[in-house]
């Protein structure tokens, strides 16, 4: 991966839900919910507390859950991403 995230950031790939269709009715793009969730790509090296760094709880490889709002959407090579705190992500999906 050519991102790398600094500090307490991690970069998600969002991971888009299923939907189901009722009926003959279309949901366009724009009326769908943003995701709120997604597998984590690559972590920081953690935040710093003076000269500390305290290392980040996610890792490589977690699917979690974050804010609805929270982070900052990037494309890179036609794949969309999320850059956000380790202070968006809410839990952590086993």
């Amino acid at each position: 991966m050519a991102i790398k995230p600094i500090g307490d950031r991690i970069l998600i790939q969002t991971v888009e839900e299923e939907v189901e269709k009722v009926g003959s009715l279309y949901v366009p793009d724009t009326a769908k919910e943003k995701p709120q969730q997604g597998k984590v790509i690559a972590v920081g090296d953690g935040a710093r507390d003076g000269d500390k760094i305290i290392p980040l709880t996610v890792k490589v490889g977690d699917v979690v859950l974050y804010g609805k709002y929270s982070g900052a959407e990037i494309k890179y090579q036609d794949q969309e991403y999320m850059i956000l705190s380790e202070n968006d992500v809410f839990a952590i999906i086993d």
